[in-house]
């Protein structure tokens, strides 16, 4: 842990908030060896059998549990902010939108073009504001898309590799440039490893390229509906993906990317990205991080908007707003983006890049910030690995947090 930077969290959350966020660190750890992952992976259940004779770990129908020792080891030989390539308070593109948003004809759906990307990776690269990227639109060819952002862009980059030759295109372009992610979904929520992607995980951490761990459990559907419940829920499930990586290469780059998000009522038990309360779970997970001293990516800035309004500028500005105020390492998704992070607008990317180089903390919001609900960590240990929607926390929690 590191203490000045508990400090600091402390001087600008709150000391009860971050005792919140330092019980959800214990929370996360006590999901993982009571619930465990879920996992058929052969080479990763391996990595965790190995352990068992020292009762580091449990092996126990394709299901893992780690043990608190383990985990903060693996903690440990985690590269720390200070050795990261990305500074501190760093917006960057990121998502993967699988269609464009014609602007002028007011409607979405169009399929991105080689001309798109590059479009994309060239304001990337020109904008002052503007820190890194992801993919930001969906291509067919991941080895070409993943080329066009490494020659037009040579600020930190991300993207997906989910092939044999996707990881030995990103072995080559990280052998010329050291500020790449490969980017996993390892786990599905709740608390199973997507077994699509597990296989080049694998492959990713034992070439040595650092790893961009994201997970995205939804308050209400897959995690508690309380704050410390679903940042309890996504923190163990990339916890999980950290100490897998460590134990198959230690001291590889690791990046925790889970970004805890929010099932509306009011849309289905939809995700809202354009929620206050979406930003600020955001930057309290960023800050669990920030203490724990492991780089650190999540979400912010985004909006609930099908098309470019007021209302879709403003989220923009109280995104960044409250990101500033607070203070991050690195945020995605924050450029460009609109409902769902279906639909990428050429529009809204050039209104929030001057949304960016215009706002301040003083844009921010007033907020209340949370404090610890010993009901979500209850609701843990009865629903376990299974759905929220009907969890006696969520209907008692309905309209009363998570609403602006």
């Amino acid at each position: 842990m590191n203490q000045e930077q508990v400090e600091k969290s402390k001087s600008v959350l709150g000391e009860d908030t971050v005792k919140m966020l330092l019980q959800v660190h214990e929370d996360a750890i006590w999901i993982l060896g009571n619930l465990g992952i879920g996992c058929n992976n052969l080479e990763i259940l391996k990595q965790f059998q190995i352990l068992e004779e020292d009762n580091q770990a449990i092996v126990y129908e394709n299901r893992i549990y780690i043990m608190p020792d383990l985990a903060e080891r693996c903690l440990k030989t985690v590269p720390g902010i200070a050795e990261f390539f990305a500074p501190r308070n760093s917006f960057f593109i990121g998502g993967t939108a699988p269609y464009i948003y014609d602007d002028a004809a007011g409607e979405g759906g169009l399929s991105p073009s080689l001309g798109h990307m590059i479009r994309i990776a060239k304001t990337a690269e020109k904008s002052k504001v503007i820190a890194g990227m992801g993919k930001g639109v969906k291509l067919k060819n991941e080895i070409l898309q993943m080329n066009i952002m490494a020659e037009y862009c040579g600020k930190p980059l991300y993207f997906n590799v989910n092939s044999d030759a996707a990881i030995e295109n990103a072995k080559a372009i990280y052998a010329k440039r050291k500020n790449i992610m490969a980017m996993f979904n390892l786990t599905r929520s709740p608390l199973q490893v997507n077994e699509n992607v597990s296989e080049y995980f694998v492959k990713a951490v034992k070439a040595g390229l650092p790893v961009f761990i994201s997970a995205m459990p939804l308050a209400g559907v897959s995690a508690p509906y309380c704050y410390n419940g679903v940042l309890a829920m996504t923190h163990a499930e990339v916890l999980f993906g950290i100490c897998t990586a460590q134990l198959l290469h230690p001291g590889i780059t690791c990046i925790h990317a889970g970004y805890p998000t929010i099932a509306d009522p009011r849309l289905d038990y939809h995700p809202n990205f354009g929620l206050i309360s979406h930003n600020l779970a955001n930057i309290l997970m960023a800050h669990l991080n920030l203490m724990l001293d492991i780089p650190t990516c999540q979400s912010a800035g985004m909006t609930h908007e099908a098309k470019l309004t007021e209302r879709s500028m403003a989220d923009t500005r109280m995104g960044h707003a409250l990101c500033l105020k607070y203070g991050f390492h690195i945020m995605r998704h924050s450029f460009g983006f609109l409902r769902y992070l279906t639909d990428f607008s050429f529009a809204k990317l050039d209104t929030d890049i001057s949304i960016a180089e215009t706002v301040t903390p003083a844009d921010a919001p007033e907020v209340e910030m949370p404090v610890y609900d010993e009901r979500g960590m209850a609701s843990v240990r009865q629903t376990g690995a299974n759905m929220y929607k009907e969890d006696s926390l969520t209907t008692v929690n309905l309209g009363k947090i998570f609403v602006s």
